[in-house]
């Protein structure tokens, strides 16, 4: 896409800011080497490295961690963060100081995880620096959480996955006292992601799969991750540690711009008065990705422009369902299809209600730092 076309689109375009994921570098090396985008980007990691450096405890370089091409392990997890945000606050820099494209004028914003705050620091309310010092502080404790916790992928095929059915659920295996179980993210309606402690997904799939009355699948992944947006983080206070901090986080008495949709609430809403409230509710609330998708699709969104370092959770849910709305909406099914189109049926069972859904094959996704490179000045 030009130029003059990405600017036209803006006022229908959506910043989506992606989060942390075991892969966070991207193609921010060859950034680097661009003669014109390396010094804005090195700038970005150096503020972050120093911010990070004084907050952790320990040396930070994201600038040399990305020329050595080697990925941050759970042992520097708030390193991680650092860089993603920092990446993602360069992209929009680069944006508008060498394309002179000001992403304030989007339509809104939202992101996935830490996304989120690198949006709201996007809109203005809190600069990058800020903002990423209240997830470094805890990043320790949340990584030490992660051992001993197993992430699952919840989900049906014949119909919606109500969060506060499994949510009672969560509470029913809580309540037995081993362990701690709670949903981290709903990626679709039959689609939720969730995060364990010891043997509770196990029993979490045998009361849903008892009480529900629906056929419940469980895809559990084989690595570590951090258990935020779960109330496994009230383990060490993190939660009203990080409330504390927020008492004294500098922000700026306006809404932000672009406006960010909440994953918190499934709303908008941001501004100086309400953001340290989100931000707390952030912490150990699950991610509702998927009120965000379907607001991008209802609210007449052309465009979706996705920041930070090789983004990956948004994107793939967005062309999934652009395929399985293709494929339920075809007028003649071969036998192949046919049988996919059962794997759907919560899509058949909710397009009728929610037809904005019918626009997911027309919405364009841009992933910026492809964009940025692929028009990179000579």
């Amino acid at each position: 896409m030009p130029r003059n076309q990405l600017l036209h689109q803006l006022p229908t375009t959506a910043l989506a800011f992606r989060g942390y994921n075991i892969t966070n570098l991207g193609r921010t090396a060859e950034f680097l080497a661009h003669p014109v985008f390396g010094p804005i980007m090195r700038e970005h990691l150096g503020a972050a490295s120093g911010v990070a450096a004084e907050v952790l405890q320990r040396p930070v370089d994201l600038e040399q961690q990305v020329l050595s091409g080697q990925e941050y392990t759970l042992e520097h997890y708030g390193e991680a963060l650092a860089l993603v945000l920092a990446i993602e606050a360069a992209q929009l820099a680069i944006l508008e100081k060498v394309f002179q494209i000001d992403y304030r004028q989007a339509q809104f914003a939202f992101g996935f995880s830490l996304g989120e705050i690198g949006a709201v620091a996007a809109g203005g309310v809190l600069d990058f620096l800020s903002a990423m010092r209240i997830p470094l502080s805890l990043a320790d404790d949340c990584a030490a959480l992660a051992h001993g916790v197993t992430l699952g992928v919840l989900f049906t095929r014949s119909r919606e996955l109500l969060l506060d059915d499994v949510q009672r659920l969560c509470l029913q295996v809580n309540q037995e006292g081993h362990g701690v179980v709670g949903i981290s993210a709903q990626l679709a309606p039959n689609t939720l992601l969730v995060l364990g402690q010891q043997d509770t997904l196990d029993r979490l799939l045998a009361r849903a799969r008892e009480q529900l009355n629906v056929r419940v699948h469980l895809k559990k992944n084989d690595r570590l991750w951090p258990p935020v947006h779960t109330p496994i983080v009230w383990e060490r206070q993190i939660p009203n540690r990080a409330a504390q901090q927020m008492h004294t986080l500098p922000l700026v008495l306006e809404a932000p711009r672009p406006p960010v949709f909440s994953l918190v609430t499934g709303s908008f809403g941001y501004t100086a008065v309400s953001a340290r409230d989100l931000l707390y509710r952030w912490i150990d609330h699950p991610q509702r990705l998927w009120d965000a998708v379907y607001h991008t699709l209802a609210s007449g969104a052309t465009t979706v422009l996705h920041l930070g370092p090789a983004p990956n959770i948004i994107p793939a849910t967005l062309q999934r369902l652009s395929a399985d709305v293709l494929s339920q909406t075809q007028e003649s099914l071969s036998l192949r299809a046919l049988s996919a189109a059962v794997r759907r049926q919560w899509l058949r069972r909710i397009l009728p209600e929610r037809t904005a859904l019918l626009r997911a094959p027309y919405v364009e996704q841009i992933i910026l730092e492809d964009w940025l490179l692929s028009h990179a000045p000579t």
